[in-house]
C-alpha cells in the first residue's frame, strides 16, 4: 500500500509492524509477514543508520521502536494510522494483538 511512498515492501512491513507493536525484532516480523529475514533485516539497519528507528539490546536480542527524537514522528504514525485502518481486518487484528507474556504455568488452554 505504501510500497510506492517508502520504496519497498520490506520497508512498509517493518515500519506497520513496529507502530502496531511498538516494538520488534527482525525475525519476529518476518514471521508474522512470512517472509525472508535479510531484507527485513536490512531496512532495520537502513531505518536505524537514517535516525527513523532506534534499538535496544534484551539479553541477545535486538529490538527496534520508532526513535522518539525522529523530527518527523508524528508525521510518520499518522501515514501508518491511516495505512492501517486499510488493510484487511484479520491482518490488523493480528498486527494489533500483542501477547507477548507466557502463560501462567498450569492454566488450561
Amino acid at each position: 500500500m505504501l510500497e510506492s511512498i517508502l520504496g519497498s515492501v520490506s520497508r512498509e512491513r517493518v515500519l506497520i509492524f513496529i507502530f502496531a507493536r511498538e516494538e520488534g525484532y527482525p525475525r519476529e516480523i518476518a514471521r508474522f509477514f512470512s517472509t525472508d529475514l535479510a531484507p527485513i533485516q536490512r531496512q532495520l539497519i537502513r531505518l536505524e543508520i537514517n535516525g527513523v528507528l532506534s534499538s535496544r539490546l534484551a539479553g541477545r536480542t535486538r529490538l527496534y521502536c520508532l526513535n522518539p527524537r525522529y523530527p518527523f514522528k508524528p508525521e510518520i504514525e499518522s501515514l501508518l494510522a491511516k495505512a492501517l485502518d486499510f488493510y484487511p481486518p484479520e491482518t490488523r487484528e493480528r498486527l494489533l494483538l500483542n501477547r507477548r507474556r507466557p502463560r501462567r504455568s498450569g492454566k488450561p488452554l
